[in-house]
């Protein structure tokens, strides 16, 4: 039900990150990025994904002290150095803590995609989150979080 995936987190330290499972048993490869309709993904793990509880154990990693509730999304080793290759400014983001829920997301920016444009406007989201962070715009964010849950 749940599995743990190696993350890049605060100042580029690994961590497992803790997820319900949503792909068939076995057919996970951390070399490859999940797209969209990936034929990996379960029915009911589509389901999860979509209306985001899959992050639900998350609050385990933000306990553990490893993940905020609201900041970047961490992202597998290989797809970090792959993209940090890529786009520019993009391990700025290592200065927090990764979130469950952020600037990116809320605005759209969320889930997995190979089209670099796309990508860099998350990373400059995430950007934008960090130079202008405040506790009122983390509420907001984790406001507008719960109000797409299900879209």
């Amino acid at each position: 039900v749940l599995y743990r995936q190696k993350r890049v987190g605060k100042d580029g330290n690994f961590f497992n990150c803790i997820k319900f499972r949503t792909m068939s048993i076995g057919t996970h490869n951390p070399n490859q990025i999940t797209s969209k309709n990936d034929p990996r993904i379960f029915k009911f793990g589509n389901f999860l994904r979509k209306s985001n509880l899959d992050e639900i154990p998350q609050f385990i990693n933000v306990l553990l002290g490893e993940m905020s509730i609201v900041g970047p999304r961490p992202h597998m080793i290989k797809e970090d150095d792959m993209l940090a290759k890529e786009l520019s400014k993009y391990r700025i983001r290592h200065w927090v803590r990764p979130g469950i829920t952020g600037l990116a997301a809320v605005n759209g920016f969320r889930g997995g995609t190979e089209n670099m444009d796309l990508m860099q406007k998350r990373i400059n989201y995430d950007i934008k989150y960090i130079e202008k962070w405040s506790f009122f715009r983390d509420i907001r964010i984790c406001f507008k979080t719960f109000l797409s849950l299900g879209k």
